[in-house]
């Protein structure tokens, strides 16, 4: 196996290993690895990667892993990047599998799990954070995700309806520059 795409297997193993809380955990230990650490991708291409795999169907950290294995070194750097993102889940959970049925009852192991949850908090609030600033969300523009977490949340609209509503938004505004600038 060529050192590349060894490197890669690796480092999504080491991501898919170490990350508790599920996918958008997984997110500011991806963008740290692949950004600042190894200067795989840019912090745009990061970002583009982020919105096109929360776009897409199925686990935002695989889609995530495509996108950059893709980016890296084209199938088999998607291959290695998805295989090192799915390997540790896949073990863990058929080793909790084997052992849930047995352990699950006991008080140190329900005290463990909800002992987790604050940290879970804070995994996912960080990156969100720093998101929102590169993303340019600021007092002017902040309205439109709470419109729309409102929209989804309490008024039960599907997000596929924001998501084209959006893109007809684009269209029409980006349409509406070029008239102007014409």
């Amino acid at each position: 196996m060529p050192k590349r795409l060894l490197s890669i297997f690796l480092t999504f193993l080491k991501i898919g290993a170490f990350t508790i809380g599920g996918a958008y955990a997984m997110i500011p230990l991806i963008r740290r690895e692949v950004v600042q650490k190894r200067g795989w991708i840019t912090d745009e291409d990061f970002l583009d990667g982020l919105a096109a795999a929360q776009s897409c169907p199925g686990p935002i950290a695989i889609n995530l892993s495509v996108y950059i294995g893709l980016h890296i070194r084209r199938g088999w750097g998607m291959a290695m990047a998805v295989l090192g993102t799915v390997l540790p889940s896949l073990i863990t959970i058929v080793a909790i599998a084997a052992l849930f049925t047995h352990y699950a009852e006991m008080p140190l192991v329900r005290k463990a799990f909800h002992a987790l949850k604050p940290a879970l908090v804070a995994l996912i609030a960080v990156p969100l954070i720093q998101m929102t600033r590169q993303a340019g969300l600021n007092l002017s523009n902040f309205w439109v995700p709470l419109v729309a977490m409102a929209a989804v949340g309490l008024l039960g609209i599907s997000p596929i309806w924001l998501i084209l509503a959006a893109i007809a938004f684009a269209v029409l505004q980006s349409l509406w520059q070029k008239g102007k600038a014409a």
